[in-house]
């Protein structure tokens, strides 16, 4: 969650305040009083009484149920050794990842096509640059690396820059596997969708990069060898 819903969040429950009788319509009738713009998914019990859900984007926090707390983490269950929330957040990002389409990413695309992934990368990353000079190993477990752009220094930033030179470049591919190899983009501007990029790893919390997220919302946070990568997918589709 970004800085700005925290604090908005917080400010509802401080001036909204929610009675003891606090219910679905009322939780959500309060945050819309306090953030208009906005959009809460879904409001609703969770697992634990007297705790509410609520889902905006991908993210999810708990309120209790006199309005008074809000709880920002994860719920687990202690006896199945399930992580609750993850399930959820696993959820909403893959209903976000169903809505990029193939135009909007750089793709480099194995001839026998087993799985794929999405890759939040950054340019001048060190272990960014290590998984792209293993694209090979990759495409030969019949990985399809799909690349969205998080440079993590923001915008503005040479990083940012660099990504934008790249996806406006005439040969996409070419241009980011020699930027990862050191190289400097020739400077261009275009239409593009870093900035898109960069807020859904915003609501995915990317913390760093790479972040190699599945198409099911799994999320694998640093470098994987090809290997263990498909090793990794192979659980993950039959967890699904």
């Amino acid at each position: 969650m970004n800085k700005f819903v925290k604090v908005a969040v917080f400010s509802f429950l401080s001036w909204y305040g929610v009675t003891a009788s606090a219910d679905e319509a009322a939780v959500r009738s309060a945050l819309g009083k306090s953030m208009p713009t906005l959009k809460v998914d879904s409001v609703k019990p969770s697992e634990v009484k007297g705790l509410f859900e609520v889902s905006i984007g991908a993210n999810i926090f708990y309120v209790s149920e006199d309005g008074k707390y809000l709880l920002q983490g994860r719920l687990v269950d202690i006896a199945a050794h399930k992580d609750l929330t993850e399930e959820k957040l696993s959820n909403g990002r893959k209903l976000a990842l169903s809505k990029l389409t193939d135009d909007k990413m750089i793709i480099f695309k194995a001839k026998d096509p087993k799985y794929k992934v999405f890759v939040f990368t950054d340019i001048d990353c060190g272990y960014c640059r290590k998984l792209h000079s293993e694209m090979d190993s990759y495409l030969a477990q019949g990985i399809t690396i799909q690349y969205l752009f998080f440079p993590r220094a923001g915008k503005p930033s040479e990083s940012y820059d660099k990504a934008v030179s790249v996806w406006c470049a005439d040969d996409q591919k070419a241009a980011l596997t020699a930027a990862k190899k050191g190289e400097n983009p020739k400077p261009k501007t275009c239409a593009n969708p870093v900035d898109e990029h960069m807020k859904l790893a915003e609501d995915f919390d990317v913390k760093g990069t790479p972040m190699i997220v599945t198409p099911n919302g799994s999320v694998y946070p640093g470098y994987l060898p090809a290997a263990q990568l498909k090793e990794a997918l192979q659980s993950d589709l039959a967890a699904k």
